[in-house]
């Protein structure tokens, strides 16, 4: 099923490779702008039975990625991003059930008026073009992306990383029988098809033009990268430090379920938390449970001397846990003296992606929702709700914590631009 590697010798021919994807890239776009809902609709569903048919074969490949990964001695939130289960191959397939069902946004009109003359104006959505994909570990992204691209009608380049090669090549291969079932370009959907570092690079630098925007999805160095050397616009997608402010009015119970939720669920993922603030005038009822609770279930805690005083297993915490994404079962705890001083901690330590309140206090609520200056703000929900398909969203190709374009999950519809259409009647400018 899977189409042999072209072999790359050298830069010029990598740089030959890599332009010619965006060539044929970009005069994919040009038909997929163009392509009916229901075309693309037929080729999802295609995409959707694909995956579920081929669902062995996508998890042998992913298998022997695992097995590199652990005789490489990566880190088990890095294998736990990486690893590929029947139920999370499952979920790449409902997830495309969920985005074949949403609204299309191309060609939505989101406004219309009309001016005194009489011209009528509309501002109408439409396709990015050219969108490129530059991920890490988590190979479902492929299929993510893929797929909310076709949607809003852009071509994708997918460059994932070298660690999850095999298994995106395998989703790759289901992706492209879609779009051939339904008559849409295999180009709609490209996969960079090498491990060559250098092709990044050749991303970064817009491939001739061919690449309207750049969606970065791993560590903070691959975002640090992409932003410093992107010479199209990015969709930035920094570190998940998120925080959780444990309110005095919280409720003991929901607490400790959010907390640990946050925390716990997954902690490979940018939407765990990695601060745990609580108000010190709930700490006789808040702080020892929750501390007790996070390291009997295997998180260790790095605290301020107050919460170290609680609990002998806790670990001093440094000026640096404060600012850390640990991507791992470890949290940074401290009291606070009420919520505008987490709002205040948040904004010195966080970095604009996630936080949430547990409250009762309606006023401290609002308070916390209406000046934490996050893509997303949460009360009495757990962080682990940072997704797209949380949202409604089917998928997401990323959080972008930037203010510019599009700002939280990015779906289908933050994947389209607008334009302006004027309908006259002879009209001319005096």
């Amino acid at each position: 099923m899977t189409a042999p590697l072209k072999a790359i010798d050298g830069s010029a021919e990598l740089t030959t490779l890599t332009t010619d994807l965006g060539r044929q890239a970009r005069a994919a776009a040009r038909i997929l702008a163009l392509a009916p809902p229901e075309q693309k609709n037929r080729a999802l569903e295609a995409m959707e039975r694909a995956i579920r048919a081929h669902a062995d074969k996508i998890l042998a490949a992913n298998a022997e990625d695992v097995a590199d990964a652990k005789a490489a001695g990566t880190t088990s939130a890095f294998l736990d991003r990486l690893t590929l289960t029947p139920a999370r191959v499952e979920a790449m397939a409902e997830s495309i059930t969920v985005v074949r069902g949403i609204a299309d946004p191309v060609g939505t009109v989101t406004e219309s008026w009309q001016r005194p003359n009489g011209m009528t104006i509309e501002r109408v959505r439409v396709p990015l073009g050219v969108v490129a994909v530059i991920f890490e570990s988590r190979p479902n992204v492929a299929a993510d992306a893929g797929v909310l691209c076709l949607k809003s009608g852009n071509a994708v380049i997918l460059r994932g990383g070298s660690e999850s090669f095999r298994s995106c090549r395998a989703i790759h291969d289901c992706l492209v029988q879609g779009l051939r079932e339904a008559g849409l370009p295999d180009a709609a959907i490209s996969l960079v098809p090498t491990r060559d570092r250098a092709a990044v690079g050749l991303l970064l630098a817009g491939l001739d033009g061919a690449v309207d925007v750049i969606v970065p999805r791993g560590g903070k160095s691959l975002v640090a990268r992409v932003e410093s050397e992107a010479r199209v616009p990015v969709f930035a997608h920094l570190e998940g430090v998120n925080h959780v402010y444990v309110d005095r009015s919280a409720d003991p119970a929901m607490a400790k379920s959010i907390v640990l939720n946050a925390k716990m669920r997954r902690t490979g993922v940018c939407g765990a938390a990695e601060t745990l603030l609580i108000d010190r005038a709930g700490a006789a009822t808040h702080l020892a449970p929750l501390v007790t609770m996070l390291i009997d279930s295997g998180c260790e805690v790095r605290g301020d001397q107050a919460v170290q005083q609680v609990d002998p297993r806790v670990k001093p915490a440094s000026d640096e846990d404060w600012d850390t994404e640990y991507l791992d079962a470890v949290i940074a705890a401290k009291l606070v003296d009420g919520v505008d001083a987490a709002i205040a901690h948040i904004h010195d330590h966080g970095s604009h992606h996630t936080d949430a309140i547990v409250a009762e206090d309606a006023q401290a609520a609002a308070k916390f929702l209406g000046e934490v200056d996050s893509a997303i703000v949460l009360h009495n929900a757990s962080t682990q709700f940072a997704d797209g398909g949380e949202f409604g969203f089917g998928a997401e190709i990323g959080i972008a914590t930037g203010k510019f374009h599009a700002r939280g999950p990015v779906g289908a519809e933050q994947l389209t631009t607008f334009k302006y259409r004027i309908h006259g009647s002879g009209q001319t400018r005096p």
